[in-house]
């Protein structure tokens, strides 16, 4: 008799670890990303194959890859993630790009430091100024991260780098359609997020949406900023894996599944991570975070178990809540664990530890916690690198 043949799409957290989960079982395992390693996106802004699921079919039990094979599966589980949503402004990808893959990164990365070597030769103030201004859309975490680490770089690691200009004299503005920065952090830590922020140059701009991007300026209510550095962190979309099943999606396009996290209609196939809109018992979705999906894929791992030996004891999962983290900048971040809410150096300590340990591989751990520690002693980051055409 054949191993029972699991079939994981998605190398993120959810997928990588729920493959883990999965070690020393009787199972053919396959897993499949479009890329040959995993990412980890909480720290961008610092696999089975390199081929691309385009669609399952249900009907033959098989997904179809982009170069025309298909796998078959007995178990099919989906884990693959998000990507940039623009709110019906797909135009604006060009000129704002997100934040999500490696090489997202390394275009933001030259987008910003080209525009300081752009400004240090602009032939007049007007043109200087723009290229001087850095926009960062969206007050979450990654766009808190974003603004503080453009705003450290200005302040400290090219300051010395060019003769007519003065990087200390760029703007970096923060924009949030809402109220306030980090809504989902409790309120007072939103208000220590702006002020850090504030102490470190950054603009804040809250109460009113972005409503246009184009290459040299945006449009906020009804003024126009002109910049040329705009980076995109205000929303996300799931990939299309509900389209593949013509399963039912929320708005985001994430496949509603059940307490089990099985795709309705379908017991033999799971959803988790950002693919997935979930509930919590309270009704509250789950968020879409990395330890959500690493909670999730041990669950399906153990659910995975648990059918082929026969179990029927199925308990719904349930997400445990193990806090907000986010950084503003060097020795500086918050925490709120609900428990216990921290800021300033101590908090970005605990943060740089916490993402360590998601780190997949005890030399992916050491190899950050050294590569950070020597930047720490040495007070300087390595930002020059300008890549790509």
């Amino acid at each position: 008799m054949s191993a029972h043949r699991v079939v994981v799409v998605g190398a993120g957290f959810g997928g990588t670890t729920l493959v883990d989960a999965l070690r020393g079982a009787n199972l053919e395992i396959t897993l499949i990303d479009q890329r040959n390693h995993h990412l980890f996106q909480p720290l961008l802004y610092q696999v089975a194959t390199a081929s691309e699921v385009v669609d399952v079919n249900v009907g033959a039990k098989a997904v179809s890859l982009s170069d025309g094979r298909t796998i078959p599966y007995d178990t099919l589980v989906l884990a693959t993630g998000a990507t940039h949503a623009y709110f019906g402004h797909e135009e604006w990808a060009k000129t704002a790009p997100g934040l999500k893959t490696v090489e997202d990164a390394l275009e933001i990365r030259k987008r910003i430091l080209m525009a300081f070597e752009k400004a240090e030769n602009a032939s007049n103030a007007d043109e200087r100024a723009a290229y001087l201004t850095f926009a960062v859309i969206g007050g979450g975490p990654t766009g808190v991260e974003l603004a503080g680490m453009i705003a450290e770089i200005r302040n400290s690691s090219i300051a010395r780098e060019f003769r007519n200009i003065d990087t200390r004299q760029a703007r970096v503005l923060l924009l949030e359609a809402g109220p306030r920065v980090l809504a989902n952090f409790r309120e007072d830590l939103g208000r220590y997020v702006e002020k850090a922020l504030a102490r470190r140059g950054v603009e804040i701009l809250t109460g009113e949406a972005v409503t246009n991007c184009s290459a040299d300026r945006i449009k906020v209510g009804n003024r126009f900023i002109p910049s040329r550095t705009v980076i995109w962190a205000a929303g996300v979309k799931a990939s299309p894996a509900a389209s593949w099943l013509k399963v039912s999606a929320d708005r985001a396009g994430r496949i509603i599944v059940g307490e089990c996290l099985e795709v309705p209609g379908h017991s033999d196939i799971y959803a988790i991570g950002d693919t997935t809109s979930a509930k919590r018992p309270d009704g509250k979705p789950v968020p879409g975070v990395a330890p959500a999906a690493k909670q999730q894929g041990k669950y399906v791992a153990r659910l995975i178990r648990k059918r082929l030996s026969g179990s029927t004891d199925y308990s719904p999962f349930t997400y445990r809540d193990q806090g907000n983290l986010a950084t503003i900048g060097k020795r500086a971040a918050v925490i709120d664990f609900g428990w216990i809410r921290l800021r300033g150096w101590m908090a970005w300590w605990i943060w740089g530890g916490a993402h360590i340990l998601f780190l997949v591989g005890v030399r992916s751990r050491m190899a950050v916690a050294w590569k950070w520690l020597w930047v720490h002693l040495r007070g300087q980051r390595n930002a020059r690198l300008i890549t790509g055409k």
